[in-house]
């Protein structure tokens, strides 16, 4: 049998596909009926280990194990840097707390698992001034857990702009080949690191996982082919150009006068300029796409601008193309709605990245550490 693994907030099984055929999902669980329904699709064996219930719902007594692993990508509203910022007080951020009741239950029972992950937003390292991180990284220190932190962008595996953070917790200590640092400890994990104190910052490990090979594909080798996607009329793609701001409407004139094919990911957002608030559409050609986010209205859907031979084009981005953007295979099944389909993939994490962080760190730590205690 391989490692084993509880998955909690799972949405769509993202983390699951990450992880691969070698990790045996023990237990699942998330409360938004839209995600559970797509893991439900997905995994032929969900009717025997997947929970549709809210985590403050959930009894440690009722979970299997013991688990080599708990993986949480608990919500991440109100930790983002583009939200409130309400810290772990906010109340869907604090779901985390509803899994960690979970942990210390099966610390006490003699059942913890030997490796926590918890996958959120980098707006969590300075999250009221850095207190969320500090209480995270206390929780897992009190009960005898070694933690660090990762920052990983997922360009490295995808042509998303994505960066996440994964703060790896372990029992035991850490092999000199899997710490140290390196790129991944960034400077603002430093910081959040250098913030901390007591048992925190004595538990603290910078983690140091091989790099990832690199990308290998762009924006357009992802998308549809033009002639089986809707495009916007002519004049809803002028109007979005004139939202362009000056610099980008230069840049967009460059690109139609040099000729050729260019493709760019565009989002409509609210600035502030001279002391009001002004929609732009501001539009990237770098070969990546921005950071996918849940539809909550046309103004967070992000879309495709194409510039041919002069003329520009635009649409929105395809679900099938949110779903390949997060590394999921082309036979995962998405849900027939567009605004479901692009919630599952915008809330999701990233395959490509959790297969890495498995192979570069997770499961070199778990050949390291002791079996588990049964």
């Amino acid at each position: 049998m391989g490692s084993r693994f509880l998955e909690f907030f799972a949405g769509g099984g993202m983390a699951r596909l990450g992880l691969g055929p070698a990790w045996s999902c023990l237990f699942a669980n998330d409360f938004d009926p839209v995600k559970g329904a797509a893991y439900r699709a997905n995994f032929p064996d969900a009717d025997a280990h997947f929970c549709g219930e809210d985590v403050w719902n959930l009894s440690a007594p009722a979970l299997p194990g013991p688990a080599d692993l708990a993986w949480a990508s608990s919500p991440c509203q109100d930790f983002s840097l583009a939200g409130g910022r309400a810290g772990l007080s906010g109340g869907r951020s604090s779901a985390f707390f509803g899994f960690w009741r979970l942990m210390e239950a099966l610390d006490d029972a003699g059942r913890a698992p030997r490796l926590i992950v918890v996958e959120n937003v980098v707006g969590l390292l300075t999250s009221r001034g850095g207190a969320d991180f500090a209480a995270l990284c206390g929780a897992l220190a009190g009960r005898g857990y070694r933690v660090g932190a990762l920052e990983s962008d997922a360009a490295d595996f995808t042509p998303q702009s994505r960066p996440r953070l994964f703060v790896v917790a372990f029992r035991g200590e850490p092999p000199a080949h899997l710490s140290g640092g390196g790129a991944f400890v960034t400077p603002a994990v430093g910081r959040a690191r250098d913030r901390l104190e007591g048992a925190a910052r004595t538990a603290w490990t910078d983690w140091s996982p091989r790099a990832p090979a690199g990308r290998n594909t762009r924006l357009a080798d992802l998308l549809e082919p033009d002639d089986q996607v809707p495009w916007n009329p002519p004049d809803l793609t002028r109007r979005l150009v004139a939202m362009m701001s000056p610099v980008q409407a230069a840049r967009l004139e460059v690109l139609k006068a040099s000729g050729g094919r260019h493709v760019g990911a565009f989002f409509r957002r609210t600035r502030r300029e001279g002391g009001r608030s002004v929609q732009r559409a501001e539009a990237r050609f770098d070969g990546l796409a921005g950071c996918l986010r849940t539809p909550r209205g046309g103004s967070s859907r992000q879309s495709v601008i194409v510039v041919e031979d002069g003329v520009v084009r635009t649409r929105l981005l395809a679900p099938r193309e949110a779903a390949r953007l997060m590394g999921l295979p082309e036979a995962y099944v998405l849900p027939r709605g567009v605004s479901a389909a692009l919630h599952v993939a915008g809330d999701g994490v990233c395959v490509p990245t959790v297969r890495w962080l498995a192979d570069t760190l997770l499961e070199p730590l778990l050949e390291a550490l002791p079996p588990s205690r049964v």
